[in-house]
């Protein structure tokens, strides 16, 4: 199976999800990948890959590539209790999108401001350890490649 490009579906700095503030991502319980501590001005969230959007919420996606992996882009820590406020949907389950297509607006200075974390961690669900490499650190913007998914 051909390796996965993932790019950063926003602006910020990439940090490994051990850093994320929530035992599911800093354990990779749903898989490996990194996490974004988004920029302030970081508004819109892109596609991390070309595909299918199977899941579409205010406070995540997951993006199924051709051959079949799915990506997860979660926007922020326990955002889910925000029920959706503050988020703008730019497109629909079931979409075929491309990569760096604009999926979801949200503000991620105003997430902090009402308590949550704004980290938004990338997953390559259900991989196994190790199978992504290649993985950014630093400051990253929008479309920049993530990591790889071998």
């Amino acid at each position: 199976m051909a390796a996965v490009h993932v790019s950063a579906p926003l602006t910020g700095r990439a940090i490994g999800l051990v850093d994320v503030p929530d035992p599911v991502f800093s354990a990779a319980m749903v898989g490996p990948g990194l996490a974004i501590e988004p920029a302030q001005a970081s508004d819109t969230v892109v596609a991390p890959v070309a595909g299918k959007l199977v899941k579409l919420q205010a406070h995540a996606l997951v993006v199924m590539t051709e051959s079949g992996r799915g990506v997860l882009v979660h926007l922020g820590i326990d955002t889910v209790r925000l029920a959706g406020e503050g988020f703008t949907l730019l497109a629909s389950e079931g979409d075929t999108v491309e990569a760096g297509q604009p999926l979801v607006r949200w503000n991620p200075t105003d997430v902090a401001a009402r308590g949550f974390s704004p980290i938004c961690p990338v997953v390559a669900l259900d991989a196994p350890t190790g199978a992504v490499e290649q993985l950014a650190s630093g400051p990253i913007d929008v479309g920049a490649p993530l990591f790889t998914w071998n």
